[in-house]
């Protein structure tokens, strides 16, 4: 056996794994490509979810803390402490 045979039984070999290993978690029909879009659309929407909720504890947490601080100088002004 040569290096040409080889590479192409190594070749004939990847390209049936992958068959197999698309066909296993069922992304082998015609649908694929399709459903590979719509799972990227629904992870690019989770991410930007993730995103925005913690910019929205971030700004409610913030907004919290300069309340505070603000009540604390009133009542420090006002001498109610």
């Amino acid at each position: 056996m040569n290096d040409l045979e080889l590479e192409a039984m190594i070749q004939r070999a990847a390209e049936a794994g992958a068959i197999k290993a698309l066909h296993d978690i069922g992304l082998s029909d015609v649908d694929a490509n399709k459903d590979l879009q719509e799972l990227r659309s629904v992870l690019d929407a989770w991410r930007m979810a993730k995103r925005t909720a913690g910019k929205a504890i971030v700004q409610t947490l913030t907004y919290l803390f300069l309340g505070a601080l603000i009540a604390g100088a009133y009542l420090k002004i006002t001498g109610k402490v």
